[in-house]
């Protein structure tokens, strides 16, 4: 007798997929692995930054931020993360971004900004489908 896996994804399930999602990202950003940013990102996932273009697919993503790659310590802090929408399969969420730089001076605000993003679940993990930043600062 076989069993059948009826396993359900429920709303905490979703939150902590997308925030693990988008800590994962936000450090290997600021780390510089620009293969394990690409991986957070769904196989035809879009990054669309103001200024610098759309960004299709994860090879795309992958080489955008080779080019952005860290010259100097830096850190993504993304908060306020709010699920707009979700189901099994796909989700919507807001979330604030302060992006800080160490300079001769100190650590200094950069940038902020705010990231709507579109998530995929891709066998159990979440992956960004399409993300569009929108800078407030």
């Amino acid at each position: 007798m076989s069993e059948t896996n009826t396993t359900t994804v429920t709303f905490p399930d979703v939150v902590e997929g997308i925030r693990a999602a988008l800590a994962a990202h936000a450090q290997a950003q600021d780390d510089g692995r620009t293969d394990d940013i690409a991986d957070v990102y769904c196989a035809d996932g879009v990054l669309e930054v103001p200024g610098m273009g759309s960004f299709e697919g994860r090879d795309a993503v992958r080489e955008a931020f080779a080019g952005w790659a860290p010259t100097a310590p830096q850190r993504h802090m993304v908060s306020n993360t709010v699920v707009t929408d979700w189901s099994e399969r796909e989700a919507s969420a807001t979330s604030d971004v302060v992006f800080v730089q160490k300079g001769d001076a100190g650590w200094a605000v950069q940038v902020a900004a705010k990231y709507d993003n579109r998530f995929r679940n891709d066998d159990g993990t979440w992956r960004i489908l399409h993300r569009t930043m929108h800078f407030t600062m």
